[in-house]
């Protein structure tokens, strides 16, 4: 049996982590004294002990972590944004090209993307791979999440009985474009700006849409909706994480996408909308899943070697 030791397990991120886990069999979870868990020896003790730790920390309490690991062989899936970009960690998104996953599996460093980073990257690596999407084209990326997406202070304001009633409307945010995100975004899709970010977060749980739009005319060569949906077709082809939806798929819901679609789930779908001149490309999943610990599930279980979707659901 694998050890497995989750660093953060009281937060969010880890609480969903461990509930991922209740079926399995195949691991050992270390639970370190609740009293002890920001004690630095025992810490170290805990994550020297494991096959896999978690991190599921603030970046400079992730960064710490990392510092006290000793066994060669243990491995780090670091649920931050401390690490993402950071040379010597593969990057947790195993659909992300070929080659992707056979780093993610050879590496004792993983970082887990961050949620709105999965949908935006979803979306724009495949375009700018397949040369349809210029560098330097000015993307935008709007996006809405369910309130969990906040952590544990959010979630607290929002499920208070005596709240304020504007946590009834959507709450927009991030406008000084500096969101955490934008730096993964634009390094992963290899783009040469950051994109202008529009998230906001609902009175809703969990799940998410993140949306693309693009003019045909600024791409570098005209192509039709059913065009960009081939490409991703083709893309995430065999993968069973990332869905590519027929073009016309939000027809059959009343013609509205509900970000709310993909709660429980840890997989992602992709539409393809629009017309010949504006398209809107947009990805659906649980922000707590294929956003958060989900992904952090399918990357332990690649590095175990097993069935990629072992407790989770897809």
């Amino acid at each position: 049996m694998k050890k497995i030791f989750i660093d953060g397990a009281e937060g969010t991120t880890g609480l969903k982590i461990f509930e991922r886990f209740k079926d399995r069999t195949d691991i050992e979870i270390l639970k370190i004294d609740s009293a002890l868990r920001k004690d630095e020896t025992e810490i170290r003790k805990f994550i020297n002990a494991s096959d896999i730790t978690f991190l599921c920390l603030p970046d400079a309490a992730a960064i710490d972590a990392v510092k006290l690991v000793e066994n060669p062989d243990t491995v780090i899936i670091d649920t931050s944004t401390a690490h993402r970009t950071a040379e010597g960690w593969a990057y947790g998104f195993p659909e992300l090209c070929g080659g992707q996953r056979e780093k993610i599996a050879a590496s004792r460093r993983i970082a887990n993307p961050g949620c709105y980073a999965t949908g935006f990257i979803s979306l724009v690596y495949p375009l700018v791979k397949a040369g349809l999407l210029p560098k330097d084209y000015p993307l935008s990326c709007f996006a809405v999440s369910g309130y969990s997406g906040g952590g544990k202070k959010l979630i607290a304001q929002y499920e208070d009985t005596g709240r304020d009633k504007k946590y009834g409307a959507a709450r927009m945010y991030a406008w000084g474009q500096s969101h955490k995100h934008l730096k993964e975004m634009k390094a992963l899709c290899g783009i040469d700006r950051d994109p202008l970010f529009s998230p906001m977060t609902t009175d809703y749980f969990s799940g998410m849409v993140v949306q693309v739009p693009l003019f045909t005319d600024l791409l570098t060569k005209k192509v039709s909706v059913a065009d960009i949906n081939a490409v991703y077709a083709e893309h995430y082809k065999g993968e069973r994480f990332i869905k590519v939806l027929p073009v016309g798929a939000e027809a059959d819901k009343g013609g509205a996408i509900f970000s709310d679609e993909m709660s429980g789930r840890d997989d992602l779908a992709i539409y393809v909308t629009g017309n010949d001149d504006r398209i809107v490309v947009a990805s659906s999943f649980d922000n707590l899943g294929k956003g958060a610990s989900g992904a952090a599930i399918q990357n332990m279980n690649i590095v175990l070697g097993i069935d990629e979707a072992t407790g989770l659901v897809i």
